[in-house]
């Protein structure tokens, strides 16, 4: 580690050209001048998502063989954590296509699933943009799906749909009742130019203000019974969760802690402007104390998905990283606010949008409660079917 964190960050093991995290890299500086008018303006990061799309990070995370760049997990990881650097809101709703590419990704590579290959060769051929509708699509599941003859009518509103006006497909969900009265989830896909489908404009936040993340409203869409991609039993946990889990969040909070790591480094560069004192030493200390301990967690959350054997275990210490490098993302950020001083209030210095945006990393699953709670029953050899 260095002694600062202003440089991308280091992909430990030979992954190649590590292209995608050259052209963020290159971005930073574009992304970053457009940030702070969109987070103003409570806006869209509509220039940002646009230079992401032309410089070929959309289709990062596709197997070359299929027509993508061939990054894996560590290197979209830190695609991602680069982009936060610049623009919290950016890499946010960014790490929200990048996931719903690499879960197939994944798929595609290590368990033979074919029927994955032609969306992701649309992502590699036409740049298109996955939206992810997040925690209001968790294990729980939402929305409604009515039976009819070939396939199903879905009524739905996803929340915190991070860049639903730039995206093309809404992979998603919704809840039937079985014959048995049993409540199941189907998945599926839903086109963003749909009549059936609008956005509402519900996104007025603390933080992550240009993320986006509005509501996308479904009012009864045919989904055809042969467009289901799986269908699960609604609150508990299946094998397809257990991947998404796995594979998702360790690149979500490479987000946060590219936020924090770029908060970090404008406190020092402003502390170093002030008359040194004491104190400024405590705080300086405690903060980069705290943010290596959320370097370290993600560099966890990293390695388990590396594992490529994602369960029950995997999801438990994905979940032990994200509850670490939340509290230590948080934590370093909150320093960073003091060491900088009274100067850190003024949005002029960055800081406090840095302070707004990493507050996010609280409300991702799995919360504390529930992360403690799953934790807990893997210790001692209880269910977690249905801990969510």
């Amino acid at each position: 580690m260095h002694a600062s964190t202003n440089a991308a960050p280091v992909v430990e093991e030979d992954h190649g050209s590590l292209r995608s995290v050259k052209i963020a890299t290159r971005l930073v500086p574009t992304l970053a001048g457009n940030a702070s008018s969109a987070d103003e303006k409570d806006d869209f990061v509509r220039e940002n998502y646009a230079l992401l799309k032309e410089s070929g990070l959309v289709e990062a995370g596709v197997p070359g063989e299929l027509g993508g760049g061939g990054a894996d997990i560590e290197e979209l990881a830190a695609m991602l954590r680069t982009l936060a650097h610049a623009c919290g809101s950016t890499a946010l709703a960014f790490a929200m296509h990048t996931h719903q590419v690499a879960i197939p990704a994944w798929r595609w590579r290590h368990q033979g699933v074919a029927a994955v290959e032609p969306l992701l060769k649309r992502v590699a051929q036409e740049r298109i943009l996955l939206l992810s509708s997040g925690g209001s699509d968790w294990i729980g599941g939402s929305g409604r799906a009515e039976k009819v003859d070939g396939g199903y009518r879905i009524t739905a509103r996803k929340a915190f749909t991070s860049g639903a006006e730039a995206g093309n497909i809404l992979m998603t969900g919704a809840i039937y009742e079985d014959e048995d009265g049993q409540r199941k989830v189907i998945h599926f896909g839903v086109p963003m130019t749909a009549p059936e489908v609008r956005i509402e404009n519900t996104w007025r936040t603390l933080g992550m203000r240009g993320t986006g993340s509005n509501d996308v409203v479904i009012d009864k869409l045919f989904v055809a019974d042969g467009s289901v991609a799986f269908s699960r039993t609604a609150g508990e946990w299946h094998p397809v969760f257990q991947i998404i889990a796995t594979i998702a969040f360790p690149l979500i909070y490479a987000v946060y802690l590219g936020i924090a790591e770029s908060a970090r480094d404008i406190a020092i560069e402003m502390a170093r402007k002030r008359p040194a004192a004491e104190h400024l030493l405590h705080l300086a200390g405690r903060m980069d104390t705290s943010l290596r301990a959320a370097q370290l967690a993600h560099r966890w959350m990293i390695m388990t998905a590396q594992r490529n054997e994602p369960s029950a275990d995997s999801v438990n210490e994905v979940m032990i990283g994200r509850a670490l490098v939340a509290r230590h993302a948080i934590e370093a950020t909150e320093l960073a606010m003091e060491l900088a001083g009274g100067a850190a209030f003024y949005r002029s210095a960055g800081l406090e949008r840095r302070f707004r945006d990493i507050q996010g990393a609280r409300y991702h699953p799995l919360q504390p409660a529930a992360q403690a709670r799953y934790a807990g029953a893997m210790a001692l050899g209880q269910s977690v079917a249905e801990i969510f």
